[in-house]
């Protein structure tokens, strides 16, 4: 697509209330493009698209693209949505996001963060690096960043640092100079065939990374080895707690609201050298290799030690990461995305080693039946580093599709293979009602999940002074 020639047309964004699409709007608009948009209902991220004098339609319709020449559609919308058949009866262009993505950046110095988790977390490190260095790069990520409460920024350098999208295969578009590859788990089988499909998919991606370019990938995970070893050209940097990566993780320490750790460097035909003192205001192992990461990638494009040290240490954070809510008879309760078996265990494991004294209480509001369906066995061992559970109703994410489980059931497993107390609640109020009673100075709360747990959660304070 030729950019100049593009600025003449109207861009309608079907779905522009998701995080991804909103970033990629806002840099668009930045760019000096015509942007609109619809979604089935109003957010924050549509707050924030309004601000910027952006055209928002509140649900689909036909009559919303009357004027519109061009497309972008996201991974979520279904087929049959009117918008898109009215385009289609059109012979409108119709993009995925990734493929409109792909376009935008095609022109720049690209850092592409991909993997199954920790995606939003390593692109904002590197974000903040960057920030730290005054290299004012185009970010567009997963997540609001706490420093400028944005997903996307336009920058003037000739740097963007993205986070890709591996849920409908597009994240293989997007032209790398850099990639990150943080981990390969079995995520979005509604999409891909298998988990060697999606495999399949990063050794595509990793394989496009050009000669001159790295790919930097995290060698704790036993799929990223396995990917590894099938990759054509050998530009690969390494990093992680495993003794064979190239930049290898030790000497960690780990503390309420922080963790420090040291860095070991060993490259090819380079003598061997020890970066110490990191320190991150972020808890558990899973946050150290993300800022590894972060670390690896700026080092190479040549940020000094001490920048990066800042950098880091200035990180102001991502929304609904182990953000802080409110206080209630002594137990902080936390928000937190963690929606797969890996990111909970992940998240409850730093809990255990920066609060050490606290009894974890996890509530948890499952995502999207397809998900239950395929990993009912490892959401029910994912628990055993919490003391309870608070289960919710399913979060259906508009899938119309049969559970294979029955609830009850399912919360008695999560208590035998957890080893927790597990509580059924229905709604928010009987949340709040039973956090009223059960919390003390002894908890601390982390409510769990990628749907509505989060306004749950933010609706606590005002429902439990009743």
């Amino acid at each position: 697509m030729n950019i100049n020639l593009a600025k003449s047309e109207i861009i309608h964004f079907v779905g522009i209330g998701g995080i991804g699409m909103s970033g990629l709007a806002l840099i668009m608009r930045g760019l000096g493009f015509k942007i609109q948009g619809s979604d089935k209902s109003l957010n924050k991220n549509v707050e924030r698209l309004k601000k910027n004098k952006i055209k928002f339609f509140l649900g689909h319709s036909s009559s919303n693209i009357k004027k519109a020449t061009i497309l972008v559609i996201s991974s979520a919308i279904k087929s049959n949505n009117s918008e898109i058949k009215e385009a289609k009866k059109k012979n409108l262009p119709i993009y995925k996001r990734g493929d409109m993505l792909a376009h935008i950046t095609s022109l720049k110095k690209n850092i592409v963060v991909s993997g199954s988790h920790g995606k939003t977390t390593t692109t904002s490190l590197i974000a903040s690096i960057f920030a730290k260095a005054k290299l004012d790069p185009t970010i567009i990520n997963g997540g609001v960043l706490n420093s400028f409460d944005n997903s996307a920024k336009l920058g003037k350098s000739e740097w963007s640092i993205l986070e890709s999208d591996e849920s409908d295969g597009s994240f293989v578009k997007v032209p790398s100079t850099y990639a990150v590859v943080t981990n390969i788990d079995r995520e979005h089988m509604d999409y891909y065939n298998s988990l060697d499909d999606l495999k399949r998919h990063f050794i595509k991606f990793m394989n496009k990374v050009p000669s001159f370019g790295k790919t930097f990938i995290c060698i704790d995970d036993k799929n990223n080895r396995e990917v590894c070893r099938q990759i054509k050209i050998k530009n690969i940097i390494t990093y992680g707690f495993n003794k064979n990566s190239n930049f290898k993780i030790k000497n960690t320490s780990y503390f309420e609201k922080k963790s420090l750790f040291d860095i070991e460097m060993s490259l090819p035909n380079k003598k061997k050298i020890v970066l110490k003192k990191f320190e991150i205001p972020l808890i558990g192992s899973h946050n150290i290799k993300n800022a590894t990461a972060a670390i690896a990638v700026s080092y190479f494009i040549g940020i000094s030690q001490n920048i990066l040290k800042k950098g880091l240490k200035n990180f102001k954070g991502v929304e609904r990461r182990f953000n802080k809510i409110f206080r209630y008879n002594g137990a902080d309760i936390y928000d937190d995305y963690a929606h797969h078996p890996t990111e909970i265990k992940e998240v409850i494991d730093g809990v255990k080693k920066s609060y050490q004294k606290k009894k974890i209480v996890c509530i948890f509001q499952p995502h999207r039946i397809s998900r239950l369906n395929d990993l009912k066995k490892d959401f029910c061992l994912s628990f055993k580093k919490a003391n309870s559970v608070i289960l919710c109703p399913i979060f259906k994410a508009g899938e119309n599709i049969k559970s294979n489980i029955n609830y009850y059931k399912f919360s008695e497993q999560i208590a035998k293979k957890s080893k927790v107390e597990v509580f059924l609640v229905n709604n928010q109020y009987q949340l709040a009602k039973f956090l009223k009673k059960f919390l003390s100075s002894e908890n601390l709360v982390i409510g769990m999940g990628a749907g509505s747990i989060s306004n749950w959660i933010k609706e606590l304070p005002s429902l439990m002074k009743k």
